[in-house]
């Protein structure tokens, strides 16, 4: 019996580490002001699959995510300790500018925010950004983005129309096309589907399955389906913490800590 508890925790290793890392997360603490909202954060995000991120409310889901590009750091008051590797560079050194950063790691919001411009422009205006002028490139990287997303069939001959005429499930897209448009690395989304239909929400997420092929993706999610549908992994944050990180099966099937037993059995959150 003691072989085979044993030789189950050697496979349950194995498959902990049969992954390449895109993030390592080392004792990253952040603070808004006094507020200690992130505490001592370590684990690591693999490459090309889908890093769920639950919990309940105000435990540091979305705080966590915008860590990775950076993007909390917009917020006059926030501090961190710890650091942060993607793909071998501490992405607080100060020679990493974030420009670099946040075009190799893509962000897709809660609620669909297309700019108040066509659709072709609004995929377009990232790589003229970069520097792409010639229309013909243009044209090619602005179908390609939104075939990536999904999207290309049913915008193809509204390409020129204003992008707010489109559904919401249509506008979240539009913004995923937008962040495929400047080829990142990652694609980090903060509840991509809460503000959707439940026909809109599928759609999101059978394009997350397809994305992972080429992308390493960290989904926060307040729905507990959504992430045992569509990641391969998850973190369960509580409280500022992280109480548990494995594979999606384990934790929802297995989870090793009773309070992540209670949160997903629903006896809180």
């Amino acid at each position: 019996m003691d072989i085979t508890i044993n030789k189950q925790m050697v496979q349950k290793n194995e498959k902990e580490k049969d992954f390449t890392p895109v993030f390592k997360i080392n004792n990253l603490n952040l603070w808004y002001g006094q507020d200690h909202a992130l505490k001592d954060i370590k684990f690591d995000i693999p490459e090309k699959q889908v890093t769920a991120i639950i919990g309940p409310s105000g435990c540091g889901k979305s705080t966590f995510i915008k860590t990775l590009n950076r993007m909390v750091e917009m917020v006059p008051i926030v501090r961190m300790s710890g650091e942060i590797v993607y793909r071998e560079k501490n992405i607080f050194d100060p020679k990493y500018g974030v420009e670099e950063l946040r075009t190799q790691v893509g962000m897709v919001f809660q609620k669909p925010n297309p700019f108040p411009k066509s659709i072709y422009e609004n995929v377009a205006y990232g790589p003229r950004i970069h520097g792409i002028k010639n229309k013909k490139v243009l044209d090619e990287v602005v179908e390609k983005s939104l075939r990536g997303a999904a999207i290309w069939d049913e915008v193809k001959d509204r390409l020129h129309e204003n992008a707010y005429g489109l559904s919401g499930g249509q506008q979240q897209r539009l913004c995923i096309a937008r962040c495929l448009a400047i080829e990142p690395d990652v694609i980090l989304m903060d509840e991509p589907t809460s503000a959707l239909d439940p026909i809109s929400t599928l759609k999101v997420e059978e394009l997350v399955q397809e994305l992972k092929k080429d992308y390493s993706i960290v989904i926060v999610t307040h729905n507990m389906q959504q992430a045992a549908r569509i990641s391969d992994r998850t973190a369960f944050f509580l409280n500022g913490e992280v109480v548990e990180y494995t594979d999606t099966s384990t934790l929802f099937s297995n989870p090793s800590d009773k309070r992540t037993e209670d949160y997903i059995t629903g006896r809180f959150g």
